[in-house]
């Protein structure tokens, strides 16, 4: 990197400035937080979070030089959760990323449950994905798909609490407007991100790189360990 695309040490030393207000305002916020779920804290850390990650970067391109900072992604953490305690209905948000890797094997595919032409206008690969994701359910797609010429990227899953179940037809329109992090009781997420970690304290499927984060894992954790104990102390 040349010296004229270098941020100059000034701009360096007033990020270091910036994360160091960040961590006053995070520690008082936590000193002084109302409860579990404070949004005062969760704004702190969000702010301390980009604070430390710009140093982070502006240091990098400076001096070539990394901070031991390492800032959980969404995978890690939830935002407060401000859904109903009980909740009476759920909706389960799945997003699955997918690249085209055998173009022969997708048409094939689709040849086999659709007198498709491939060389017919508008037909090829375009049309190829609209017969099987017509014809198949998107698990089966996901259990499948180098079957189907696909390979496949990131995905993750939400299970938001909601009020009242929705009346038909009635999200539709915008399926995925409404979709808000604080009412997410528990996500899963899948990327090659995760393959190389050797800590993983969530591991609901044996496909690699699946991660789970829920906001009552630990209570539930908790209360396994108490029933160990409660067993121990009935056999002795």
């Amino acid at each position: 990197m040349s010296d004229a695309e270098q941020p100059p040490v000034a701009e360096v030393r007033a990020a270091a400035e910036a994360v160091k207000a960040a961590l006053d305002r995070h520690l008082a916020a936590v000193e002084n937080r109302s409860g579990e779920d404070d949004p005062a804290v969760y704004q702190a850390f969000n702010e301390l979070a980009a604070a430390s990650e710009t140093y982070d970067e502006l240091l990098y391109e400076r001096f070539d030089e990394v901070t031991p900072f390492e800032i959980p992604g969404p995978e890690d953490s939830l935002p407060p959760y401000t859904g109903p305690e009980e909740p009476h209905a759920l909706s389960v948000l799945i997003r699955r990323d997918y690249t085209v890797d055998r173009p022969d094997l997708l048409l094939a595919q689709a040849q086999r449950v659709a007198d498709l032409d491939p060389s017919a206008p508008g037909s090829g690969v375009h049309a190829a994905l609209g017969v099987l994701f017509g014809e198949y359910e998107p698990d089966e797609v996901a259990s499948r798909h180098k079957e189907f010429g696909l390979e496949e990227g990131d995905s993750t899953l939400w299970v938001a609490a909601g009020g009242e179940p929705a009346e038909p037809g009635e999200w539709l329109d915008a399926p995925f407007e409404q979709a808000d992090p604080q009412q997410v009781i528990c996500r899963f997420d899948v990327s090659a991100v995760f393959d190389d970690d050797p800590e993983d304290d969530f591991e609901p499927s044996h496909r690699p790189g699946l991660r789970s984060r829920s906001r009552y894992a630990d209570e539930v954790d908790a209360a396994g360990d108490e029933e160990e104990l409660e067993a121990l102390d009935s056999d002795s």
